[in-house]
């Protein structure tokens, strides 16, 4: 086939078809409810998987596969026993902003459920990758993110009490903690180191989230530190990835 002149940047090269032209039959019958998809718009209501089989005259195993990818995308999501058109992804900044700026400026309502909040003596592991002292109280603070009340995230934040000591008392664990530690202590970020990896979920996990344990989750490590260079939190932070990507702004640095 030639080179499509209106493929997308963003595209699958070819769309993604083979130079030999052979494609398996499910990703024929993905590209067909890919173009059903934009057709309906988010939250249009997907025929079942009997009436696709029947439209695109295969077996409804080949549908489901078709449905699994598109849903493994975030193109689709499941409501209730059917199946619906999902939302724009939620874009999210590689940077020292918070989780809180980064939804709302997509027009999203971003909240917060708070699992869990202990206080325990800082474990070797963790003295070693946050630059703290061993057996020093952390904070332990585990919280599910959410964008307009639906579940999108499970954030792990460890800190330092003596950073924070009444993180149990007049922390509202609703909102930012970015926010608190600025406009309360008066702590501003300096700069931090973040690794991403791509990752199942626990059954925990999951069922925290709200998804399946077979879905993809893009997985953030970050230590901060303040604008004096001393630690200041470890963060490990799931995100659905069906429902995020992420985006960085890059400049040039030439040596010499």
């Amino acid at each position: 086939m030639d080179y499509p002149n209106d493929q997308a940047p963003g595209a699958p090269v070819r769309s993604g078809i083979p130079e030999h032209g052979r494609i398996p039959k499910y990703y024929a019958v993905k590209a067909h409810i890919a173009l059903l998809i934009e057709e309906l718009g988010e939250g249009g209501l997907l025929p079942t998987e009997r009436d696709l089989a029947e439209k695109y005259e295969v077996a409804r195993e080949t549908v489901r596969q078709a449905l699994r990818e598109l849903l493994l995308e975030g193109k689709l999501r499941r409501q209730g026993r059917g199946t619906v058109v999902a939302g724009p992804k939620l874009e999210q900044p590689l940077s020292l902003a918070s989780y809180t700026e980064g939804v709302r400026r997509q027009g999203r309502t971003p909240g917060r459920t708070l699992i869990s909040l202990d206080r325990f003596p800082c474990p070797e592991s963790l003295a070693a990758e946050a630059g703290l002292t061993r057996g020093e109280p952390v904070w332990h603070m585990e919280r599910v993110l959410l964008a307009d009340d639906e579940r999108v995230g499970l954030e792990s934040t460890y800190v330092a009490v003596a950073r924070v000591p009444e993180l149990d008392r007049d922390f509202d664990p609703d909102s930012s903690f970015y926010a608190y530690l600025h406009e309360r202590l008066g702590i501003a970020f300096g700069d931090a180191d973040e690794r991403i990896e791509t990752v199942l979920a626990t059954p925990r996990e999951a069922l925290l989230i709200g998804t399946p344990p077979a879905l993809p989750m893009l997985l953030i490590h970050r230590v901060s530190r303040d604008t004096e260079g001393r630690p200041l939190e470890r963060v490990r932070t799931l995100y659905r990835g069906d429902r995020f990507s992420f985006t960085a702004h890059l400049g040039v640095h030439l040596d010499g």
